[in-house]
Order: structure tokens, then C-alpha cells, then sequence
């Protein structure tokens, strides 16, 4: 049995949906019984756990061989995280996998950054088996700035850095292709796009693909800040999200295309072209449809 975590967010849906179309026996872990429900109408099995409630995770792992761990980035990530695989050890888990993130660094100034670093030494040290996905940069995060792209601006405050951005459907087929198979344990993978792109060409393919003009601006740290806030983004994660850009970004730090995607599924990763063609209708002015 493996267990997902994260079964109703993107990643985690994703591999659920994977799964499902495989005839791969699985169970789906929530936090409200509405969604437990749900996926019962689906034919899928669910069961609530709460990452907040480490008590309710050892009877959500029940009988779970593979655990699929993903949190979303907050304060609060490492207790989550770190309480999950003492729960899996508990439980008699027998391997995690894990997401992690390609800049992961203890001394990283990015918090989540640090995070993953500090749980992926955590998780190799607890005596469960493990393998740890490192993707860069998702390509959904420009889904955050769709409302200024229709207007044809893409706001960013990389300068001239590049990612291998990477689509999250691509992590979500590795992942889904590691719980099942063999041979994964102690392997680290870093996951990437198959290109490096700056913003200035990313806003060009976001030209061609709407059928309008979108004008990369570099803009100040408190005015990118702003618009992040004004996103929906908390004060703690538009802070995080500065730096990363302003500073990993735009000073080249993270890592170039390592085709470990196509490898591992057989089959290449999305480009950027393909995302923003998938997602085109939302990089578009309501007015103009």
C-alpha cells in the first residue's frame, strides 16, 4: 500500500490521478472528512491525517508500505515533515519519498530552502528508507503573476538569471514512477525542465503562445513584494520568495537541465512552450476571449 500526502494539492493530485490510471493500489491522505469522502466517490481509498496532528498519523499509515511526503512551504514545514517520518518509523513505514527542492541548503537564506535541507538530513537519519526528489523552480509559480501577464507584463526581480524551470505534472510522473518501482532507495534526484530560460525569453514564449505582447519588467524588491502580497502570497513567503528570485535567480545558483526526468519515465520532460500553450486560456485578458 502507499500512501499519499498532499492528495488534494497539485503535485499530490497529480500522482493520485497517476496512480489511479495505473490500477496501482493506493491510499489518499486528508485533513477533512468532506475530502476523504469524495474521494471515496471516486473509488479511491482515503483516510484523514493531519501533518498539524502527528497523533492521527500512525492509524493514517496503517498497513502503508510507501509513504509520498509533500507539504506546502510555511513556518511550520519542519515540525510537520519531521513529526511525518517519526509517525512512518512508528508505523513500520517501509521507504518515504520525499520532495525536497533543488536549492535545498542549511545556510540557504531562502526558508524553505533551509527547511528541506534540515528535513532531508532528518528523514536520511531516521532509519526509514528513503529516495528525495529535488525539483527546481515549478512552472505553475507564473500562474501567480496570470492577472499582469494578460495585461501583457511579466513582474520579476531576476535580472538576468535563468531556471530550469520545471513543470509540476513531470514531478508528479517521477514520483508516481519511484513509489512503485525498485531500486530507488538512498537516490536523490534532481528534477528540471529541459532548458534554461530568463525571464526575457520566458515572456517572449508567453507572447507567442497568448497571441499578445508581454514585456518583461525588472522591477525593485519592495515593488515585486507588493505585487506578490497583492497575489495572496503571506508576508513570510513573499520575504522567501524575494530572496530566491533576487537572489538564487538572478545570481545563477541553481542548477542547469539534468534530464533525470526523461530517464526515469521514459519520456521527456514539458518545456515552457508546452506549459504555456497548456495554460494559455489563463495568461489571457478575459476581455479578449
Amino acid at each position: 500500500m502507499i500512501l499519499i500526502s498532499g492528495a488534494t494539492g497539485g503535485i499530490g493530485g497529480e500522482v493520485c490521478k497517476i496512480l489511479k490510471k495505473r490500477g496501482t493500489a493506493f491510499r489518499a491522505m486528508c485533513r477533512k472528512q468532506e475530502q476523504v469522502d469524495s474521494f471515496h466517490k471516486k473509488g479511491i481509498d482515503a483516510v484523514l491525517g493531519d501533518f498539524d496532528r502527528p497523533d492521527t498519523l500512525v492509524a493514517a499509515m496503517k498497513g502503508v508500505e510507501t509513504m509520498f511526503l509533500i507539504t506546502p512551504p510555511t513556518p511550520d514545514q519542519f515540525a510537520q515533515e519531521t513529526a511525518a517520518i517519526d509517525a512512518a518509523k512508528r508505523a513500520g513505514v517501509g521507504r518515504i519519498v520525499k520532495i525536497s527542492a533543488s536549492d535545498s541548503n542549511v545556510r540557504s537564506p531562502v526558508p524553505w530552502a533551509r527547511t528541506h535541507a534540515l528535513i532531508d538530513h532528518h528523514l536520511r537519519a531516521a532509519g526509514v528508507a528513503w529516495t528525495i526528489l529535488k525539483p527546481t523552480a515549478f512552472m505553475q509559480n507564473f500562474l501567480w503573476f496570470k492577472d499582469p501577464i494578460a495585461k501583457g507584463f511579466l513582474p520579476q526581480v531576476t535580472g538576468k538569471g535563468s531556471v530550469s524551470w520545471v513543470d509540476t505534472r513531470d514531478v508528479a510522473r517521477v514520483a508516481a514512477t519511484v513509489l512503485v518501482e525498485e531500486g530507488h532507495e538512498g537516490a536523490t534526484y534532481f528534477l528540471t525542465g529541459p532548458e534554461t530560460l530568463d525571464m526575457k525569453e520566458a515572456a517572449k514564449r508567453l507572447s507567442d503562445a497568448t497571441g499578445h505582447k508581454v514585456r518583461y519588467l525588472d522591477l525593485p524588491t519592495p515593488v515585486f513584494r507588493a505585487i506578490l502580497r497583492l497575489t495572496g502570497n503571506s508576508r513570510w513567503m513573499a520575504k522567501g520568495l524575494v530572496v530566491q528570485f533576487a537572489d538564487v535567480v538572478a545570481g545563477h545558483h541553481d542548477i542547469d537541465p539534468t534530464f533525470e526526468i526523461e530517464r526515469l519515465t521514459g519520456k521527456p520532460a514539458h518545456s515552457f512552450t508546452d506549459f504555456v500553450r497548456d495554460h494559455a486560456g489563463q495568461f489571457v485578458s478575459s476581455s479578449t476571449l
